[in-house]
């Protein structure tokens, strides 16, 4: 087992950054989601507020 003891943690250290980097990705993507959906929203009252003020 020694002998396969730097193979062993390459492989770790590899397995490590890539998840990493998964979870990093994931986060980015549902950060990115609730961005457009909050400027959704903000576009939608600012319609609602447009049309307050014209009646």
């Amino acid at each position: 087992v020694l002998e396969n003891f730097p193979l062993l943690m390459y492989i770790l250290a590899a397995k490590t950054l890539i998840l990493c980097l998964a979870f990093a990705s994931v986060k980015m993507y549902q950060s990115k989601k609730i961005e457009e959906k909050l400027k959704k929203e903000r576009e939608a009252n600012l319609k609602k507020e447009a049309e307050k003020k014209e009646n």
